[in-house]
């Protein structure tokens, strides 16, 4: 005998194929994990190695469900990276629910150099503004990162600021715009202090000459990391984010665990 197919009939069966494609398990897109920023952050090529950026190590501390792009550029500052419509093509894969860390600070203060130069308590906000308002009108979540910390030290051997008015500047955004702050100026100024003037050599671009292809006469770098340096900045980044709950929980693994350089990925030049 055949069904009947009253409206009812036909609610149940729609209902009993709603409960089954729901239990299929299908996995939800990934949220991504954006990075606006100079040359502290930047991807590295294998022709450049060991020499990371922390946005290049940050995949390393989350899951699956994270994914880190990393459009941070060599030489850029806040607005720099503007006007090279850098900050547009960030935004044109940016979707909603998305996070986008900017950094920027290294390069604003080179006065010699107009294409790059903010003054910290105007230009420097106004750049900033525009990567928060602009990835905000996209349903994305911005988050402002103060400048990693140089290796500098005074002869008493505590590490030495370096960035001037810039982080003050940007705390004074965060906190007038409503933004997160990761002020990473602190975070890594206390590991530099912890590690010490040698031991913060591991951290930084610090090679002998001979053993490294890539810099056969050796390299003193004090702004630049190795792959060591490039995952404990990452490290600090990212447990930044889990403390301010920015990302649930699950979103991260190894924060607190060793990870080597093999987790870091070179791409071929």
């Amino acid at each position: 005998m055949l069904l009947k197919r009253t409206p009812a009939v036909i609610g149940i069966a729609f209902s009993l194929l709603s409960t089954a494609v729901a239990g299929t398990g299908a996995a939800a897109a990934p949220v991504t994990v954006h990075v606006a920023g100079d040359s502290t952050a930047s991807t590295y090529t294998s022709a450049l190695a060991p020499r990371a950026g922390w946005g290049q190590a940050l995949p390393a501390f989350f899951s699956r469900g994270v994914v880190t792009a990393n459009e941070a550029l060599s030489g850029a500052s806040s607005k720099s990276f503007v006007d090279l419509g850098r900050l547009d093509r960030v935004l044109a894969k940016v979707k909603r629910g998305d996070h986008l860390l900017i950094s920027f600070g290294h390069n604003d203060q080179k006065k010699e150099d107009p294409a790059r130069y903010t003054e910290p308590s105007t230009t420097y906000k106004s750049y900033l503004s525009q990567y928060i308002d602009r990835s905000r009108a996209r349903g994305a979540k911005p988050v402002l990162v103060t400048s990693v910390e140089r290796r500098r030290f005074t002869s008493t051997g505590t590490a030495s600021p370096s960035h001037g008015a810039y982080p003050a500047a940007m705390r004074e955004l965060a906190a007038a715009k409503g933004v997160p702050l990761i002020d990473l100026t602190a975070s890594s100024t206390a590991l530099w202090n912890r590690a010490g003037v040698e031991g913060t050599k591991k951290y930084f671009l610090h090679l002998p000459a001979g053993p490294w292809p890539n810099y056969p006469d050796g390299v003193e770098d004090n702004t630049h990391f190795q792959a060591a340096g490039a995952i404990e900045v990452a490290r600090l980044v990212a447990t930044a984010l889990r403390d301010q709950r920015l990302l649930p929980p699950a979103s991260f693994r190894r924060l607190t665990a060793p990870v080597p350089a093999s987790a870091i990925v070179w791409p071929k030049a």
